[in-house]
This record gives C-alpha cells, structure tokens and sequence, in this order.
C-alpha cells in the first residue's frame, strides 16, 4: 500500500468508528468496533474488517445490521471526508483475537508440569 491509501483507511477506520459508536441506533452494532480497513488503490473499495464482542450470533447479527447500514455510513463517509469518490465498503468480521484466544487456550492444555524429581 502507498502512504496515501495508509492515511485514506486510518481515516475511514477513525471516521466508521466514530459513525457506529454515535451516529447508528440499531442495537444490534453496539459492541461492533473497526478493527482495520484496507483500501484498493484507486480508491474504489476498502475492505473493513469488524470486531464484535460476544457470541456467534452476536456477531452475525452485528454484521448484518452493519451491512444493512453501509449505504447510510457510505453517504456519511462522503459528507465527512474530501474524497473524490467514497469507497464501496465490504464489511467482513475480524476473527483475529478469536483465534487468538483459542491458540491461547490450546497452549494452556499443553502446559505440562514436569513431575517432581526423587
């Protein structure tokens, strides 16, 4: 990526955050953060990777309640920002501390205390 597709999604990432957290009202998105977006280089399309806290239909139900929102957020995106054209954007879930924590727990299992020497 170039420093300016960098700054483009640091600026979409800080800008989403703060639509979800204040301007969405369905409750669904509450506990949905922007983890990190990704943009194309001509600024087409960013790919916006979602955390949301809670079980899996906690986090179906949040996507789905952002993708359901992503035109009002595109259209709030375009007032906000100086961009030519606003991005396309393709809302998916990060499932990196998921992941994480079952390596996590994975490696807990495995902690095997060496017996006592006689």
């Amino acid at each position: 990526m170039t420093r300016r597709t960098d700054r483009v999604a640091e600026l979409l990432r800080t800008e989403l955050n703060d639509l979800i957290l204040h301007q969405l009202k369905d409750p669904r998105v509450r506990l949905a953060t922007v983890v990190s977006v990704e943009v194309t280089g001509d600024l087409s399309r960013a790919r916006v990777k979602v955390s949301v806290l809670g079980e899996d239909e906690d986090r179906t139900s949040a996507l789905e309640g952002l993708t359901h929102a992503a035109g009002f957020l595109r259209t709030q995106l375009a007032r906000r920002l100086r961009l030519r054209t606003t991005p396309e954007l393709v809302l998916e879930l990060d499932r990196g501390a998921e992941h994480s924590q079952r390596i996590s727990e994975l490696l807990e299992e495995l902690d095997v205390r060496p017996e006592p020497s006689s």
